[in-house]
């Protein structure tokens, strides 16, 4: 019988240490994965993984290394610690590296509060199948559709465990079930796509694919007949299919490993304004059936609710231990890793505070300007916050969409886009980031 996840980091960190490593940690994934593709009513491919990656990381005073592995053999994990700990001899010193101290390791979580684990039965090949064709025949039923380039279903379960020497070891597992659908529209030069689809924890939550498969379909026949818009300054609405993109830019501006290098266009915004001051961008890692939601990240810490920014003041970094020594502050439990690479800040659930209005309200109110529903590209300075990204979507005339459009650049600053925001009250509650669709007054458009 196999080994737990449990078990098998337990075992790398005692191989660890007894090839000589000070300190170290362990991580291990063991993932099981379905995926089905369908087109034109036929089965296209069926997929099914399963597996385990390993990953160490040995410290030997300042100096740390890192290996990884696919083979649980016991052999193979103490040839793992035996290449870490040669090569953490080699290695420079990092005066910032290092385990969390016991006395700040997470101790009692409720993991099953999360629900991110779903107990129902894995789905059969054969209904992920289903669902994927229901989706695929939901799309070409929308008249103006001329094929359907992608619809599939898939199902994933992966079990994580994380343990260290300075006494820390949870784990915990999480599910997805996910259907998707992208439809194509006119012929020749005139083709356009789109898509629609969803993913949850559980799969009782996830969406109609029939509802899945008609929307893509619908967004495409939309898109039919685009054409470049004016050059001008216009009002842009970012929908809210893609309006989180801006808090993430955001968020990466305030991220500690970019704040540590001086390399981020926030570095002297602590406790100023860098949002309306009627605006909130709330951090909870505990929200359940979330995929980033967490009880602990991967240092071990405890991870908490906080506000990254309350009523527009940037309140703090997003911090793993590193950045956070670099700097002189705290960590907030902010640390991602994956078995190849050592812990890095990265940020879990994110909300952004809904306005009052409807999608409908805004575009009335903007008058003439550019709906964007999808972007491509993008040229982002970090340390300028200059901002500039291919465009389409639907262009807007005395409140009313009008026509779509493509093949348009928009760009401003970052800093003053984001001090221009204004929310409408359609996010959607159960994404990871729950943003709205954001109205940003004169932005500038390059087009014809």
């Amino acid at each position: 019988m196999s080994q737990t996840p449990e078990e098998l980091s337990h075992a790398l960190i005692d191989a660890a240490c007894k090839a000589g490593a000070e300190a170290a940690d362990a991580i291990v994934i063991r993932g099981t994965s379905v995926s089905v593709d369908v087109r034109n009513g036929a089965l296209e491919m069926a997929e099914r993984s399963e597996g385990s990656d390993l990953g160490l990381r040995v410290f030997l005073g300042q100096r740390q290394a890192i290996v990884s592995s696919s083979d649980a053999r016991p052999e193979t994990m103490h040839a793992m610690a035996e290449r870490a700990v040669a090569m953490a001899k080699e290695a420079p010193e990092d005066p910032y590296t290092g385990l969390a101290d016991p006395s700040q390791i997470a101790q009692d979580w409720d993991y099953d509060t999360l629900e991110l684990f779903d107990p129902t039965a894995e789905p059969t090949p054969e209904a992920l199948k289903e669902d994927a064709l229901a989706a695929e025949a939901a799309a070409a039923a929308v008249e103006g559709v001329s094929q359907v380039s992608d619809a599939g279903a898939g199902y994933g379960e992966h079990r994580v465990h994380l343990a260290a020497t300075n006494g820390f070891s949870g784990g915990y597992a999480r599910t997805g079930r996910s259907v998707s659908c992208v439809a194509i529209s006119g012929t020749g030069t005139g083709m356009e796509r789109d898509y629609d689809g969803d993913s949850r924890c559980f799969q009782s939550d996830l969406r109609n694919p029939v509802e899945i498969g008609r929307t893509a379909g619908e967004r495409a026949v939309q898109l039919v007949g685009a054409r470049k818009p004016e050059t001008g300054t216009y009002p842009v609405l970012f929908d809210e299919r893609i309006s989180s993109s801006l808090i993430g830019h955001l968020m990466a501006a305030s991220n500690g490993a970019a704040i540590a290098r001086g390399s981020s266009w926030l570095k002297d915004s602590m406790g100023q304004q860098v949002l309306p001051d009627h605006l909130s961008v709330i951090e909870d890692p505990h929200r359940p059936r979330v995929p980033g939601s967490r009880p602990f990240d991967a240092e071990g810490l405890p991870t908490q609710r906080r506000a990254v920014v309350e009523n527009g003041m940037l309140t703090g970094w997003t911090l793993d231990l590193s950045s956070a020594r670099k700097l002189d502050m705290a960590s907030t439990a902010n640390a991602a890793r994956g078995v190849s690479s050592p812990p890095s800040p990265s940020n879990w659930n994110l909300e952004l505070t809904q306005g009052n209005q409807s999608r409908v309200d805004l575009l009335r109110d903007m008058g003439t300007g550019l709906l964007v529903t999808s972007m491509i590209g993008s040229t982002i300075n970090p340390n300028t916050g200059d901002y500039s990204r291919g465009a389409s979507g639907f262009w807007v005339e005395n409140g009313e969409i009008t026509h779509p459009v493509n093949e348009c650049t928009i760009a401003g600053n970052l800093r003053d886009m984001l001090m221009r925001i204004i929310p409408a009250n359609d996010a959607r509650g159960y994404l990871s980031r729950v943003v709205p669709s954001l109205l940003i007054e004169g932005m500038t458009l390059a087009g014809n």
